[in-house]
C-alpha cells in the first residue's frame, strides 16, 4: 500500500510561481513511475505529467510544456511539480498518482488546491 501527499498548492496571481510536493510512503518509491493530475471545477480530472522511477524521463500536456517542470528526489521519496507563468486555467485541484507498467494511474494522493487570479 502507497501513500501520497500532496501540499503547495494556494492562491497566486496570474504569473506567478508554486511548487507542488507529493511525499510517498509504503512501497519502493523509485520503482514507481509518478504523475501529476488536475481537475478543474465542473472538468474530469486531466493529466498533466509524468516521471520515470530513475527521473530521466518526463513528459507533460501540451498545456503546460515549457511552463511546469515535474522531478522527484527518491532519497527524499518526493516528487516536484514547478509551476511557473501561472494561468488561470490552470486553477484546479492537483493529485499525484503512482502510474502502473502501463502508465495508468494506481494510487492517490488527497489532492491540493491551486487558484490563479487574473
Amino acid at each position: 500500500q502507497v501513500q501520497l501527499v500532496e501540499s503547495g498548492g494556494g492562491l497566486v496571481q496570474a504569473g506567478g510561481s508554486l511548487r507542488l510536493s507529493c511525499a510517498a510512503s509504503g512501497g519502493t518509491f523509485s520503482s514507481y513511475a509518478m504523475g501529476w493530475f488536475r481537475q478543474a471545477p465542473g472538468k474530469e480530472r486531466e493529466f498533466v505529467a509524468r516521471i520515470s522511477g530513475g527521473g530521466l524521463s518526463t513528459y507533460y500536456a501540451d498545456s503546460v510544456k515549457g511552463r511546469f517542470t515535474f522531478s522527484r528526489d527518491n532519497a527524499k521519496n518526493t516528487v516536484y511539480l514547478q509551476m511557473n507563468s501561472l494561468k488561470p486555467e490552470d486553477t484546479a485541484v492537483y493529485y499525484c498518482a503512482t502510474l502502473t507498467a502501463w502508465g495508468s494511474p494506481d494510487y492517490w494522493g488527497q489532492g491540493t488546491q491551486v487558484i490563479v487570479s487574473s
